[in-house]
């Protein structure tokens, strides 16, 4: 087994440990098994005045953020848990420190992301993962997750989506914390990946399309009234999967 799948394995059986014990020395272990995840995401923000070393430790504050709020049961790797509060952490430090000037290179890397995404949803009608995207680019997939950070617009959750009037708002638990809302998303996102092929179709057509119900309906040979009740369990699935 190579050290970065010892590693990975490790950190899910101490992940698994620290959420029924906790501890300090669980903890110290976690960050140092992951400080290279940490010291990655640092990569992309090289050049923007503070030293490396001390991106990679503001990074790591992140990461321990991470660690103590990962649920195992929620059935998503850590990395792709974390990374979200990694960058989170690195921007607070920069915006606080001055402007944070996003390199044209991670800006392209974002845009060659977000249309290789809209060539898997119209080839399969399904939203990709993001390790299926870093790979197409021939980039990690903590690559992929800082471009696409850093090339996409702030969106509201609160933000009307198709003719319905229906936002992620709606299935999203209210937090208070900003990261915390980001990862609500992200656990949307991998909450839909768990969804039937049907429904995944339904989302990808009504709520990334934008379609209408009957548009929706005679693209899948299906009538508008079935779309609709479609919808109503898939919003009641996932909001089952996210409490």
């Amino acid at each position: 087994m190579a050290q970065n799948e010892k590693a990975a394995a490790e950190t899910r059986k101490l992940l698994e440990r620290y959420a029924r014990e906790g501890g300090e020395d669980l903890e110290a272990r976690l960050v140092e098994l992951n400080l290279g995840l940490a010291a990655s995401v640092a990569m992309r923000f090289r050049g923007r005045g503070p030293d490396q070393e001390d991106l990679v430790q503001i990074g790591s504050i992140g990461l321990l953020k991470a660690i103590r709020s990962f649920d195992p049961a929620r059935g998503f790797a850590f990395s792709t848990y974390a990374v979200p509060l990694i960058i989170g952490e690195i921007r607070r430090f920069l915006r606080d420190d001055g402007a944070v000037k996003v390199s044209r290179g991670l800006k392209r890397t974002g845009a060659l992301l977000m249309k290789e995404r809209e060539k898997c949803l119209a080839e399969r009608g399904e939203e990709p993962r993001m390790d299926e995207l870093a790979k197409r680019l021939g980039i990690t997939p903590q690559e992929a997750a800082a471009a696409l950070e850093a090339a996409s617009p702030v969106r509201s959750l609160t933000e009307a989506i198709g003719e319905d009037d229906f936002s992620l708002e709606d299935v999203i638990p209210d937090r208070e914390d900003g990261i915390g809302r980001m990862l609500e998303k992200l656990a949307l996102t991998e909450s839909i990946g768990r969804l039937p092929p049907l429904w995944r179709q339904i989302i990808a057509l009504r709520y990334f399309r934008e379609w209408s119900q009957q548009k929706t309906a005679d693209a899948l040979g299906l009538t508008q009234v079935k779309i609709s009740r479609e919808e109503k369990k898939i919003f009641a699935e996932l909001r089952k999967m996210l409490a």
